[in-house]
């Protein structure tokens, strides 16, 4: 395990025992810690937590909220001292990390006693993956799921004569409307910005190209519909439509989207809500609508849109492993899954509870075509991830920004895919 200083990494992991000690145990329950990094998720975690208490009246369960960079830094400093909260969210960039280092406690029992295919019976293949170790087995339970959507201003739309995105858009057409809505108003089209699964990510495997190849080892970033689909999405930039990096290193495009300065941008559908609840002013102006396919794909049907999703761990070596197991099952059972779906924290995981997620949004006065989410799940691509890809993943995104800023593509992806398979390959 890669060691943080030691000094920080004892203040920290003083900071998190006090913390789990703060309850107190003096009127006889059981206390236990539930850490998450997302303020707006904590009150569907409550409610779910609150649901499992109520039938375990000896059993206190207190959601703590970190920022996602402190979040780490402290879970690092915690597995250290063996100080780890009781539950905490475990993301698939993280998860083989503290899988395989033995941090984080087999699960894959957990449901054998009463339905030994439980997992594969209720979870997709993606949410069962985002959840397992390099081994196979389960170390966390499978919370949510998740995909990237098409965010438009139905305002920018209608003044520019476009008629709005659905699902036979390509980028032919995201083009097209782009070019218009910005002769038209003035303002930007389509938002392409640096990143990976809100980015070009999803633009690699929509024309068949790939990150990580079939067995999930070697890079795919010399691949040639790797490299096409990259340099289409860098040379967006280029248009007077879309902004330069530079723009969006002070400006993000959700912040320029609910600022009415562009009309279209990607979006995670894990934000949808709080933008709802962020910008009360833009409900009814703006809808989702599926990724646009690419219009010529190498190979497959030119869709495609890269999903996520959390998931519940405990500790290895945790004071309270059995009963937070029963805790955990709790939380990915139907009835757990069901609550935080209609809280709105999360579209579930659990196969068949994806509507109970629109409970949440039907307190606005316009109803969001979240129906998009739910059918995109038929083309999503698993999050990229293996083992090595925590060591090679900042090299990469660090590329990526030379070559947004005009460095050669081909000898920067011809880098990129170096230094992702060194971590393979040893040399």
């Amino acid at each position: 395990m890669r060691k943080i200083p030691r000094v920080t990494a004892i203040v920290l992991a003083l900071t998190l025992l006090l913390s789990l000690c703060g309850c107190g145990a003096s009127d006889g329950k059981t206390h236990l810690t539930f850490q998450i990094w997302d303020v707006a998720q904590r009150n569907g975690m409550q409610d779910m937590c609150d649901a499992y208490t109520a039938q375990h009246p000896d059993v206190v369960i207190d959601v703590q909220v970190t920022s996602w960079g402190e979040y780490w830094t402290k879970l690092e400093a915690a597995a250290e001292s063996n100080t780890m909260p009781d539950i905490f969210w475990m993301h698939t960039d993280q998860i083989l990390y503290y899988a395989d280092f033995g941090m984080l406690a087999d699960l894959t029992d957990i449901y054998s006693e009463t339905d030994p295919n439980f997992y594969k019976d209720h979870y997709s293949e993606i949410s069962i993956g985002n959840a397992s170790g390099s081994d196979g087995r389960m170390y966390g339970v499978p919370k949510d799921r998740d995909n990237v959507v098409l965010v438009y201003n139905k305002e920018m739309f209608d003044q520019a004569g476009v008629a709005y995105p659905d699902e036979n858009w390509t980028w032919d057409d995201m083009e097209a409307a782009s070019q218009k809505i910005y002769d038209k108003t003035g303002k930007y089209g389509y938002m392409a910005y640096n990143d990976e699964q809100l980015g070009y990510w999803n633009f690699v495997y929509q024309n068949g190209g790939y990150i990580l190849d079939e067995n999930n080892v070697y890079a795919g970033y010399t691949q040639p519909a790797t490299a096409e689909a990259i340099k289409y999405y860098v040379n967006l930039q280029k248009n007077d439509w879309c902004p330069t990096q530079v723009y969006f290193a002070e400006t993000t495009p959700g912040t320029a989207f609910f600022s009415e300065i562009g009309a279209m941008f990607y979006e995670g559908s894990w934000n949808l809500l709080a933008e709802l609840n962020n910008f009360p002013n833009m409900v009814g102006k703006w809808d989702i609508a599926p990724l646009p396919a690419c219009p010529d794909p190498v190979s497959g049907d030119g869709r495609g849109t890269i999903s996520n999703g959390l998931c519940y761990a405990t500790a290895a070596h945790g004071k309270n492993l059995e009963l937070v197991k029963d805790v955990l099952r709790f939380f990915g059972s139907e009835e757990g899954q069901r609550i935080q779906g209609e809280s709105g924290a999360a579209i579930p995981a659990y196969l068949g509870l994806e509507d109970s997620w629109t409970t949440a949004f039907r307190n606005f006065d316009y109803l969001l075509d979240v129906q998009v989410c739910y059918d995109q799940f038929e083309t999503c691509v698993q999050y990229i991830n293996n083992a090595t890809r925590r060591k090679w993943k900042s090299t990469v995104a660090d590329q990526m920004v030379k070559v947004y800023n005009g460095e050669d593509i081909d000898s920067s992806l011809a880098y990129m895919q170096q230094v992702a398979d060194s971590y393979v390959t040893g040399e």
